[in-house]
């Protein structure tokens, strides 16, 4: 028999699946930020990478980015 749950907050799922029996409607939300210098995300098996005196500014002046609704 179907029933009513409010919103539910899941921190995080290492490799898992999360079941909900009989569900009408699920909509799942996300919202992620990452900082990286440069050349952090280059991947292949032979990548060469020349980077002179740089930075990375993790400063974030906002006080919200991405407004996640609905998971209060």
């Amino acid at each position: 028999m179907p029933s009513v749950v409010g919103p539910l907050k899941i921190s995080s799922v290492d490799g898992g699946v999360i079941n909900f029996g009989d569900s009408f409607y699920l909509s799942p939300k996300s919202a992620s930020k990452t900082a990286a210098g440069s050349g952090a995300f280059n991947t292949g098996d032979f990548t060469m990478t020349n980077n002179g005196a740089n930075a990375t500014n993790s400063l974030d002046p906002d006080a919200v980015d991405q407004i996640v609704g609905g998971n209060a």
